[in-house]
């Protein structure tokens, strides 16, 4: 598939194909944990280059695959990386690659932790795109400690209002879980612009050891019921649902398809 490519394993359950635009992210958050994956450095890691020769292999690729595929396809960017990480003010890769993806026919969703960084490139985005955000939490000085070049929680949910405005679609990566009073939070205040909440857990991570699992897993769902929300639990959160909730008497697309 070239730069375009079809995730696998946990990324697969957020979309069918992406694109990493940049080696490398310079939000430096203190969970990740793409270098080990892509066995790169985490200093290396938190100095971020764009790929080489990007651009260009896109739009050398993207054509070829388009044709190959039948109905509405989506690209995300990006999975190993953030599209609108502090470089992309400099490179604007990321407008690039929008514009040559809506040329031969994509759609883009943005999956990303910038906020109004996005925004410069909202007249390029329609009906047919997403703009997605990760969210942990609300606390300015909690996101800063583990994600202190990303922007402010409030900035991108201001940014994820302005693209639901905008007639664009949106949803919430909430992944890694780092204090779920705040995902609960979350959901309480951004579901009336949110088309659907994805819920993972946090990998990789001792504070992931801190938190109980079962007990979030219940309680997220009762609070993403309460809103009437739509919504896809991550396979590594549903496992800790007791069976007799896998079932819900209210079962919504997003379940339905997780049970199928």
């Amino acid at each position: 598939m070239g730069v375009i490519y079809k995730p696998k394993g946990r990324a697969l359950e957020y979309c069918d194909l992406a694109c990493n635009l940049y080696r490398g992210c310079g939000n430096n958050c203190e969970y990740c944990y793409v270098p080990r994956i892509i066995r790169m450095s985490p200093n290396d890691f938190q100095n971020p280059t764009s790929r080489k020769d990007i651009i260009q292999r896109l739009a050398a690729d993207a054509p070829k695959l388009r044709s190959q595929l039948a109905g509405v396809r989506t690209v995300l960017l990006c999975f190993s990386t953030d599209p609108y990480q502090p470089l992309d003010e400099e490179l604007e890769i990321t407008r690039c690659a929008i514009h040559i993806l809506h040329t031969v026919g994509f759609g883009v969703t943005i999956l990303t932790k910038g906020g109004q960084r996005a925004e410069r490139d909202f007249d390029l985005m329609g009906s047919k795109d997403t703009h997605a955000v990760t969210l942990t939490l609300l606390d300015d000085c909690a996101s800063l400690e583990w994600e202190p070049m990303a922007a402010l929680p409030g900035n991108r949910i201001a940014t994820l209002e302005k693209a639901h405005q905008l007639g664009m679609k949106t949803w919430v990566s909430l992944e890694p879980v780092l204090d779920p009073k705040a995902v609960y939070e979350i959901i309480a205040q951004t579901h009336t612009f949110v088309d659907q909440f994805k819920v993972g857990v946090l990998n990789y991570h001792p504070h992931a050891k801190t938190i109980d699992w079962m007990d979030f897993a219940i309680k997220v769902v009762g609070q993403l019921e309460h809103h009437n929300c739509d919504y896809y639990l991550k396979e590594d959160l549903r496992k800790w649902l007791p069976l007799a909730m896998r079932k819900p008497i209210r079962m919504g697309e997003s379940w339905a398809k997780q049970l199928q």
